[in-house]
């Protein structure tokens, strides 16, 4: 486990299946911890955190300078019901969140929501994976979006 990460994020983390060169997306980011050790694992990679809490936004930005300034981590303030790609932006090739009230299936209209934003931000053979399996699961974004 790396420094100042919970043994919660680091399986989390660990179970990812990360690569070199993959473009990241994480969802409901935080401060940053989980970002920052993905980031440390996708060699000439990229990650994209964003979280619906400005103040979030804010503390992970203080925390991941060195990662902003390789180019390999960013930042952004947005909900995922809400998220979209810029128009300069590639796709992403993995989705993962932990512990987002979106997709934790309490709220199923921001379920609906979140699920065709991550869809449409990922390649076609994107993964999306959230927290609750051992420690983690992958969500079917074929089968679980709504016609």
């Amino acid at each position: 486990m790396a420094a100042g990460i919970s043994d919660r994020i680091s399986a989390f983390v660990e179970a990812l299946p990360l690569k070199p060169g993959l473009r990241v997306l994480e969802i409901g980011c935080g401060p940053g911890v989980a970002a920052r050790d993905v980031a440390r694992r996708i060699d000439g990679g990229f990650i994209l955190a964003i979280d619906r809490s400005e103040k979030a936004i804010r503390l992970a930005r203080a925390r991941s300078a060195d990662e902003m300034a390789r180019g390999c981590l960013d930042f952004r303030h947005a909900a995922i019901e809400d998220f979209a790609l810029n128009a300069d932006e590639a796709l992403f090739d993995i989705a993962f969140a932990m512990r987002v009230g979106a997709l934790d299936g309490r709220h199923p209209e921001a379920n609906r929501a979140a699920l065709t934003r991550i869809k449409a931000a990922l390649q076609p053979h994107g993964r999306l994976f959230i927290d609750g399996g051992d420690p983690l699961k992958e969500i079917d974004l074929v089968r679980g979006l709504p016609s």
